[in-house]
């Protein structure tokens, strides 16, 4: 397995507010106008899964496999011809001080990591761009 990491990102809001919404991605919904459309494309949401088109990768859909309150959200890709999941993790440092990181494990041979290495890593980071700028209080 091949693994690519986000930078670690300061989210001001509580791990608690965090975790309600990314375990509960029908949420997003609410707040999917504010979303890039320059950094992330088509995005789509219901309870348990995300898909969304990352170029040149193309279209992506994640299901939640895992969930650990206020700590872990993990996810399984589908429509991918090669295996990928994806942890989004969440450390509590203070009132309003969240600590996240994203991982991205994949399946990759030679040959499609490095066709893929680059995308999917700068596909991370735009999602967890995305992730960490979200009003998270402002989600019911």
């Amino acid at each position: 397995m091949t693994e690519f990491t986000s930078d670690i990102k300061t989210i001001s809001h509580n791990d608690a507010d965090i975790f309600r919404v990314l375990s509960d991605l029908s949420k997003l919904e609410l707040v999917k106008d504010r979303i890039p459309k320059d950094k992330i494309k088509d995005f789509k949401f219901d309870n348990d899964s995300c898909s969304f088109r990352v170029d040149p990768v193309g279209e992506v859909r994640f299901k939640v496999v895992e969930r650990e309150p206020s700590k872990l959200v993990k996810f399984k890709s589908e429509n991918l011809p090669f295996d990928v999941f994806l942890w989004i993790q969440l450390v509590h440092k203070a009132d309003k001080d969240t600590k996240m990181k994203m991982t991205l494990r994949a399946d990759l041979n030679p040959l499609i990591k490095g066709m893929v290495a680059k995308p999917l890593k700068e596909g991370l980071e735009k999602i967890s761009d995305v992730i960490a700028a979200l009003p998270y209080d402002k989600i019911e």
